[in-house]
């Protein structure tokens, strides 16, 4: 996508005239209608609608709550800079996102297509999706993210990261036109580019965090209308426990495989799953080619090389003591019709887990 701050250059003519047709009229010149015979011509950019800047960018605003609607920004480029004290909403898909020089905001950004860049940032608490996340030069920031690719943070300090948790009905459909999978999701994966020796620049915010104690509901009347809920168990993007220190020694590790309800049985198997204890680690979703099935699944990957045909794969990783008997349990009586890999016991679900999502690094990172 070009970007909207270029200016549109005026086409000239070229002085030929059109083999077969009559020279224009002295008022077809001026603008007037063409001679008879001669259809005016109309291409792509003269129907394109002119984009002001103005409508996807918020600059120098202090103290105030502003944002756009569902289907105002739809995949344009936008740019927050110089403001204070305000509330921002972007609830809608968009192409790349620049924040500068923001202080004690609160933000929302809804999927990023591309990246977002915070720079020179300070005191900001934000809840954001998309490709790739970058800051620099920013401090005392607490992020609840969902990202693509590995998060870098570059001359910042004081950054605190926790997963996305948010939901509004437009939502969904917004990650699939930014082209993100909600599972895949490396929020706690973070690279500092520029650490220092005895000092930790980044953490990640407690499990039990309350993500209204940072983000508040829109307030205003127009921002209202956006069906917003912060609870988690709704949350688009599902919560995982990501890089934290792991309450058992158990593990197992789920896979679905692409069907008309994929994405509607992996949710179902997580709700399951956290009802009876376990934590959802990790997720991710990715395509896999047979001689990749027989790495990750081995002995039993004739059994599914015919799926992978059909798309990607979703696969998820649970915690918890007996949670390889909880998986295969609710495998086997919830969804008994539908082909699922599943850890078989205790001692081989370590290497199933890590077979999957070595495979799944190696290939998002190509």
């Amino acid at each position: 996508m070009g970007c909207f701050f270029s200016k549109k250059s005026k086409r000239k003519g070229s002085g030929r005239e059109t083999r077969g047709a009559a020279p224009p009229s002295a008022a077809a010149a001026a603008g007037g209608e063409q001679p008879d015979g001669v259809e005016s011509k109309q291409y792509s950019w003269d129907k394109r609608e002119k984009v002001d800047p103005k409508d996807y960018m918020f600059n120098g605003l202090k103290d105030q709550t502003v944002g756009r609607l569902p289907g105002k920004v739809e995949g344009q480029q936008f740019v927050i800079q110089e403001c204070e004290n305000c509330n921002i909403y972007i609830f809608d898909h968009s192409a790349t996102i620049t924040i500068d020089d923001c202080t004690n905001c609160r933000i929302f950004l809804g999927p990023v297509k591309g990246s977002i860049f915070f720079r020179d940032c300070k005191d900001c608490k934000c809840v954001v999706a998309c490709q790739q996340f970058r800051t620099r030069d920013c401090r005392k920031m607490d992020v609840f993210l969902c990202c693509t690719t590995q998060p870098i943070i570059e001359s910042s300090t004081g950054m605190k990261f926790g997963c996305f948790q948010y939901y509004y009905p437009e939502l969904a459909s917004q990650f699939k036109d930014a082209g993100l999978s909600i599972f895949n999701n490396t929020w706690s994966n973070i690279h500092d580019f520029t650490p220092l020796s005895g000092e930790t620049n980044w953490s990640l915010l407690p499990s039990d965090v309350v993500i209204q104690d940072y983000i508040p509901l829109p307030d205003s009347e127009e921002l209202k209308a956006v069906r917003v809920s912060l609870d988690g168990n709704r949350s688009i993007i599902p919560v995982t426990w990501g890089q934290r220190q792991k309450k058992s020694d158990e593990s197992c590790l789920v896979v679905f495989f692409a069907g008309d309800y994929t994405i509607a049985n992996a949710r179902k198997m997580i709700d399951e799953m956290v009802s009876k204890g376990l934590s959802l680690i990790q997720t991710k979703e990715v395509a896999m080619k047979p001689e990749d099935a027989k790495r990750v699944f081995q002995e039993k990957a004739p059994e599914f090389i015919p799926l992978l045909e059909k798309g990607s794969v979703v696969a998820l990783e649970f915690n918890g003591d007996g949670a390889v008997e909880s998986c295969q349990s609710a495998i086997s009586n919830i969804f008994s019709g539908t082909k699922v890999f599943v850890s078989e016991n205790k001692a081989s679900a370590p290497r199933d887990v890590d077979n999957f999502y070595n495979f799944a690094d190696m290939q998002m990172g190509m």
